[in-house]
């Protein structure tokens, strides 16, 4: 209970924060409030086989492009299983998390987010036996999570939930192939306004992906809505053989959406 009130508050006053000053330079003193919410007391490592490709400066707050990447053989004895992705400045820290399997080999994976302003992103890696390890980068960018939409709102959720999803060919069996997938999704963050009434529109967001290969599991995907609209993500996984590469997602509505990919030479 503590936990989730810790959070609750956390979220308000990173919200009147970004409100007040919406082009604020990142601030490390974010970071204590927003991993003791998130993770109380647990010790954390610094993570040198965790890094980021990011641009310093991003062109739209709204869609910021980011990859991570995991040297799973330096990640102590342990793989890492579970990747969490924060924003310290969002009003929502926390991005996506993402449930990994050994069927990703070398962990590699791009995707895009929203920020509010400028902030640190913080990846941080747990192993099965429930050590962290963190990694950091610093963006600079603005105005993603809030502002006003327009558009017909019956007609945007309508439309929600096509997926596309292909992998590059050659594929090489036993070797790292990269998918990529992207579900049409306005994502919304329950922060932003109609640009007619002003008032704010309800969350909409894709809250699940899983993705499995030939039944069996490769990645779950545990999204936030700091994911930006048309949730996308381009990873690396292992085709031992020919099979199929099949996703299940859900949203906050409760509505199911799902794609297979045929996989062979």
């Amino acid at each position: 209970m503590r936990k989730h009130s810790l959070l609750f508050f956390l979220m308000i006053a990173l919200f009147i924060s970004t409100l007040s000053n919406a082009n604020a330079e990142s601030d490390p003193k974010k970071w204590p409030l927003v991993k003791e919410a998130f993770f109380a007391q647990r010790q954390m490592a610094d993570a040198p086989f965790i890094t980021f490709v990011a641009p310093r400066r991003a062109e739209s707050g709204a869609q910021v492009p980011l990859e991570i990447a995991i040297d799973q053989t330096q990640a102590d004895a342990n793989a890492i299983k579970t990747l969490y992705l924060l924003v310290d400045s969002n009003p929502i820290p926390l991005t996506a998390t993402y449930h990994l399997t050994d069927k990703l080999g070398k962990f590699k994976l791009a995707t895009r987010i929203r920020m509010e302003m400028d902030s640190y992103i913080r990846a941080v890696g747990e192993t099965a036996d429930g050590k962290l390890f963190l990694a950091s980068v610093e963006i600079r960018a603005a105005g993603g999570c809030g502002g006003t939409v327009d558009g017909d709102e019956n007609a945007i959720r309508a439309a929600a939930g096509k997926i596309k999803m292909n992998v590059e060919s050659p594929v090489k069996f036993g070797d790292a192939t990269s998918a990529t997938f992207i579900i049409k999704h306005p994502m919304r963050t329950g922060l932003q306004r109609d640009l007619v009434s002003q008032g704010f529109v309800p969350a909409f967001y894709i809250q699940k992906a899983a993705f499995t290969y030939n039944n069996e599991p490769v990645m779950n995907v545990d999204f936030g809505v700091g994911t930006s609209e048309d949730p996308y993500l381009r990873f690396n996984f292992i085709p031992s053989a020919p099979g199929v590469l099949a996703v299940k997602a859900v949203d906050n509505d409760g509505k199911e959406f799902s794609h297979q990919t045929e996989v062979k030479n």
